[in-house]
């Protein structure tokens, strides 16, 4: 049996890239190239809550405190994401080399599921 932190990083191999443009990726696509949708599903799950939803609601850090998701917190989470940890959750969050415009989209797209 394959401990579960190993299979998120076979899961996360292709955040490793081999130096191909997204430039003309979706934001839907750019999270499936990246890795986010290997861990980040349809409904919460044991390594990374759902992102279906969550725009525009609370959610709960493992330290108590609370925020409202929207642009400045998704973009936290992508870019540092062991700043804010949601309540039930570890810390396994890589960081992804992503560009300014590469978040952007990936914020539109989390943005689009509501």
């Amino acid at each position: 049996m394959m401990p579960k932190l190993s299979l998120i990083a076979v899961l996360l191999l292709p955040a490793c890239g081999g130096g191909e443009t997204t430039e003309d990726l979706t934001g839907e696509q750019l999270a499936g190239e990246v890795g986010c949708l290997a861990c980040h599903t349809d409904r919460d799950a044991c390594a990374a809550p759902s992102l279906v939803g969550i725009w525009g609601t609370e959610v709960q850090f493992s330290d108590g405190r609370t925020v409202t998701v929207d642009d400045e917190y998704v973009r936290r989470s992508i870019t540092e994401p062991g700043a804010d940890v949601v309540e039930g959750y570890n810390p396994i969050m890589p960081t992804f080399p992503l560009k300014d415009d590469e978040v952007d989209r990936l914020i539109d797209f989390v943005r689009s599921l509501g």
